[in-house]
């Protein structure tokens, strides 16, 4: 059966220059998460060797290259005309958001331009991308945990770590997370959890450590309890809550 909820549509530029081709295919079937990409273009100096092993890719993706040559050493052109089409599409497409594809710090206000109009901002780059840009979108995703649709690296799986009960950073925000988001038992849904985290920090991804799911990462900090409820609709509710903290053993003072 078809799903009767409208896909979102989405526009997807990518600035050629600040993105590696290798990536392309895991970004397309990442944004198809979120919805349908009904505009793909890639913005660059076409006439550059630079750019070789992205032009056997846009035939194949239906990606539209456009063409921006350097009429000045040191200005880059690509940003300004992905900027301009952008701002055309958001006032003459019928779009429900944008994929922003670059590392790239200028496309910051872009980036808060769009949400201001009310539609979504994903932007894909790699961990070197300004923290600027990345807050400035609703979600951030890192290219280096992109990987092929419908194939899962060996690699990865071999090197997923047993435990995350070490990693305080990451601790700390599922914790405030939940304790935004707990009933007075502490006991917070996960979907809620995620929500949270995501609006704290966007470029959160459970793959970054390893892991296809957020309850999977929750589960190897050992560090909460997890408990499944199914509602009357069949609906699996999944709850966390923290372990508490063993006590302290008091030691007996000798007189």
């Amino acid at each position: 059966m078809e799903s009767s909820t409208p896909q979102r549509r989405f526009a997807v530029l990518i600035d050629a220059d600040n993105v590696s081709a290798q990536v392309i295919e895991g970004l397309l079937a990442e944004v198809a998460n979120y919805g349908t990409a009904m505009v793909k273009r890639i913005y660059g100096d076409w006439t550059l060797p630079n750019l070789k092993s992205w032009k056997a890719l846009l035939l194949e993706h239906a990606i539209q290259p456009i063409q921006q040559f350097r009429y000045t050493v040191g200005k880059n052109a690509t940003d300004s005309a992905l900027i301009i089409d952008a701002m055309d599409l958001l006032y003459h497409s019928k779009l429900d958001g944008f994929c922003l594809v670059s590392s790239d710090s200028d496309f910051t206000r872009l980036a808060s331009r769009i949400r201001e109009e009310g539609l979504m901002v994903i932007g894909f780059g790699e961990r070197k991308t300004p923290r600027a840009f990345v807050t400035a979108c609703d979600r951030f995703i890192h290219t280096d945990i992109l990987r092929a649709a419908g194939r899962e690296s060996e690699t990865k799986k071999k090197s997923r770590p047993t435990s995350l009960k070490i990693d305080a950073k990451l601790i700390d925000l599922l914790r405030w997370a939940v304790e935004a988001s707990e009933d007075e038992e502490g006991w917070a849904n996960l979907g809620t959890v995620g929500a949270k985290i995501m609006a704290q920090q966007p470029d959160f991804d459970a793959r970054s450590y390893g892991y296809g799911k957020l309850s999977s990462v929750v589960q190897a900090t050992e560090a909460f309890e997890i408990e499944r409820e199914t509602a009357k609709s069949g609906r699996v509710d999944i709850l966390i809550r923290e372990l508490p903290k063993p006590a302290k053993r008091r030691t007996r003072s000798h007189r």
